[in-house]
C-alpha cells in the first residue's frame, strides 16, 4: 500500500526530500519507535500474545535444541533453534562460513516431531539444505566468545556478570544472516503479507532475531547451571536487558533500498510524516515534555556504552555525544512560546550536526505514540500495484517529470572518473552484491544497474532530441535499456522519497550510509563500522523479554 494523503496544514513541517534523501543524512539515522522491532512489539504486547519453551533438548555440552513459542489470537510461530558444539577455527562471520554456534528456523505454527527431524537435517547446513513453504526465516548465529564464557563462568560461581563486560560487547551471540521471502525454500512474502501481525516490513525477521535473542540468555544459564550446579545462579534482568543480539551486515543489504523505492519511500514518508505531525502541535503537554527528557537520558546511556574503533564512526559518536549535550541545555528553557515542538526542531536544525539532528528527530517521537504509532501500519508496499509503466504521457511532459525530480543527477559530470569509479556487481561465488573500483579492477562489464544517478542522465541524453509531442510509448519501443528508468521516473511522481539523491558510483561514496539507514528503521543500535563497506550493530537491546512482554 502507499501511504494515504495527509492534511495539507503539514506540508510546512515536512522535510523536502532533497534535505532527507542524502547519504550523509542517512547514514547518521538513529532507531525510532517506528522501527520495525519496536512496531511489533507493541503489537504483541497491546493483542495480548503469549509465550513459551515447549521444547528444550540442550546437552551439558550446550547441543541440542530448543523451540520458542509466540502465540497471538490467531496464530502461533515457533522458533526452532539448533546448538551446535563449534571448534574455535570454524568460528568466522563470513557469508561464506558452513558452521555456526547455532542455526535456526523461523516456523509458521507448532513444529511436529516430523518437523523438527526435518529442520535438524537441514537446518544446520543453512544454504546447503532446504526448508519449505512452512518456515519463514532461516538464520544462524555465532558466540561473542569472550563475553559468553564471562557470562557462563561468573553464573556458574553464582555471581553476575560485570556490567563493563557487558555493555563493551552488548550481546551473547551474533547473526551472520536471517534469511526470509522465500529464500532456500522458505514461504514468499506473499504468504504473510496479509496477516496483519506480520504485514509490516521484516517482522517475521525481527520476531525470529527476538525469540533468538531469549535463545542466547537460556544456553548461557543452562551451561552455568551444568558448570555450577547449586551454586549457579541466573542473569539479573537489568544486565539481561542489557543485552541484545549481535549482527555483521555487508553488501548484500545496501543494494535493496534501490531495488524498493517504493518501499523505501514508504518507510521515510512515514517517518516524515510523524516528525511533522509533533511539530505541528500547539502546545507540549507536560506528560510529552516529561518523556522527552526520559528519551534523552536513556540517548545520553546509549550513547556512553556505544564504542567504535573506526575513525568516522568515532567521530560521529563524537558529534552525537556534544548534542546530546546541546539538547539537554536547550531543554532547560522547554517549552516556550507556539508551537514549541517546531521551535526545538529549527533549533536543532541550526545547532546541530546530521548525527544530532537524526537523534533529535528519535528524541521528539519517543513521548508521542498515539500520535504517530499508526504509521508503523502504513510501511509496507504492493509493489506490483506500481509497475505499470505509462507509456502515453508526451515526450515532453515526460521530460519536464525527469528534470524536476532527478535535478540532483543531471547536473553532474559522468564523464569525471570520479564519478564512475565505483560499480556494483554480483560475486560469482556467493551470488551477493560487491563494489569494485571501475578503473583498476575487472567485472564492470557485469554491473548492477544501482547506478540511478547515471541512468537518469542518460535517459535525458537519449530523450534530449526525440520529438516533444510523440507518446513516451515510441521513445521506449525504439530505446527499451531505458525502461527501468522511466518506470523510476513515473513512481517518483507520487512517491518523492523514492530515490537516494547521491551518485551511488562516486569515489566519496559509502556503502555503509545505505546499511545504516536500512539498520535503523529495524531498530538497530550501536553501529560500528568495520570498514566502508560492512558494519555490526546490535538489535534488541533494552528490549523486553518474551517473559516481560504482559498485556499493555
Amino acid at each position: 500500500m502507499t501511504l494515504a494523503r495527509t492534511a495539507p496544514e503539514l506540508s510546512a513541517f515536512r522535510r523536502p526530500p532533497e534535505q532527507v534523501m542524502r547519504l550523509d543524512r542517512m547514514g547518521a539515522s538513529h532507531p525510532t519507535r517506528l522501527s520495525f522491532l519496536r512496531a511489533l512489539l507493541r503489537r504483541m504486547q497491546a493483542e495480548g500474545w503469549r509465550f513459551d519453551r515447549p521444547l528444550w533438548e540442550v546437552d551439558d555440552r550446550g547441543v541440542g535444541r530448543a523451540v520458542y513459542r509466540a502465540i497471538g489470537p490467531a496464530r502461533t510461530y515457533s522458533l526452532v533453534a539448533f546448538a551446535h558444539d563449534l571448534p574455535d577455527h570454524l568460528r568466522s562471520d563470513r557469508v561464506i562460513a558452513t558452521a555456526w554456534d547455532a542455526t535456526f528456523a523461523l516456523v509458521d505454527g507448532t513444529p511436529d516431531a516430523a518437523d523438527l527431524d526435518r529442520l535438524a537435517a537441514n537446518v544446520p547446513l543453512q544454504e546447503a539444505g532446504r526448508i519449505t513453504a512452512k518456515e519463514l526465516c532461516l538464520s544462524r548465529a555465532n558466540r561473542s566468545v569472550r563475553l559468553f564464557g564471562h557470562v557462563v563462568d561468573r553464573l556458574s560461581q553464582g555471581l553476575q556478570p560485570e556490567v563493563s563486560e557487558i555493555e563493551a560487547v552488548g550481546y551473547l551471540m551474533r547473526t551472520t544472516a536471517v534469511y526470509g521471502s522465500g529464500k532456500f525454500g522458505a514461504a514468499d512474502r506473499a504468504v504473510i503479507a496479509d496477516r496483519p501481525e506480520l504485514s509490516g516490513p521484516f517482522r517475521a525477521e525481527m520476531l525470529s532475531v527476538w525469540l533468538t535473542r531469549a535463545f542466547t540468555v537460556d544456553l548461557a544459564e543452562h551451561l552455568a547451571r551444568a558448570r555450577g550446579g547449586p551454586r549457579a545462579v541466573p542473569l539479573d534482568r537489568d544486565l539481561r536487558r542489557r543485552l541484545g543480539v549481535g549482527n555483521s551486515t555487508g553488501l548484500g543489504m545496501a543494494p535493496f533500498l534501490v531495488r524498493h523505492p517504493v518501499l523505501l519511500h514508504n518507510w521515510m514518508q512515514a517517518r516524515e510524516e510523524a516528525l511533522a505531525r509533533v511539530r505541528a502541535q500547539n502546545a507540549a503537554l507536560p506528560e510529552a515534555v516529561a518523556g522527552l527528557r526520559a528519551a534523552l537520558t536513556a540517548a545520553g546511556d546509549n550513547a556512553a556504552s556505544w564504542a567504535s574503533d573506526h575513525p568516522l564512526q568515532q567521530a560521529k559518536l563524537a558529534d552525537l555525544r556534544r548534542d546530546l549535550d546541546l539538547i539537554g541545555a536547550a531543554l532547560e528553557d522547554f517549552p516556550q512560546g507556539a508551537r514549541p515542538w517546531d521551535a526545538l526542531w529549527r533549533w536543532g536544525e541550526a545547532h546541530l550536526t546530521l548525527e544530532g539532528q537524526e537523534a533529535l528527530l528519535a528524541l521528539m517521537l519517543e513521548p508521542h505514540g498515539a500520535l504517530v504509532d499508526d504509521l508503523a501500519e502504513e510501511m509496507s508496499a504492493d509493489e506490483a500495484s506500481v509497475f505499470t509503466l505509462d507509456g502515453s504521457i508526451p515526450v515532453e511532459a515526460f521530460r519536464a517529470d525527469l528534470a524536476r525530480r532527478y535535478a540532483w543527477a543531471l547536473t553532474r559530470d559522468y564523464r569525471d572518473p570520479e564519478e564512475l569509479a565505483r560499480f556494483w556487481y554480483v560475486s560469482e561465488e556467493k551470488l551477493e552484491p560487491r563494489i569494485g573500483q571501475r578503473f583498476a579492477e575487472d567485472g564492470a562489464a557485469r554491473e548492477q544497474p544501482l547506478g540511478v544517478g547515471r541512468m537518469a542522465f542518460d535517459l535525458a541524453q537519449a530523450l534530449a532530441d526525440w520529438p516533444g509531442d510523440q507518446p513516451l510509448a515510441g521513445f521506449l519501443l525504439a530505446h527499451p535499456e531505458h525502461r527501468q528508468m522511466a518506470r523510476r521516473v513515473q513512481q517518483s511522481r507520487a512517491h518523492p522519497y523514492a530515490e537516494i539523491q547521491d551518485n551511488l558510483l562516486a569515489a566519496e561514496v559509502l556503502p555503509i550510509d545505505l546499511l545504516r539507514c536500512k539498520l535503523a528503521f529495524f531498530g538497530a543500535s550501536h553501529f560500528d563500522p568495520r570498514s566502508d563497506k560492512w558494519v555490526r550493530i546490535s538489535l534488541c537491546k533494552g528490549a523486553p523479554f518474551p517473559d516481560e512482554l504482559g498485556p499493555s
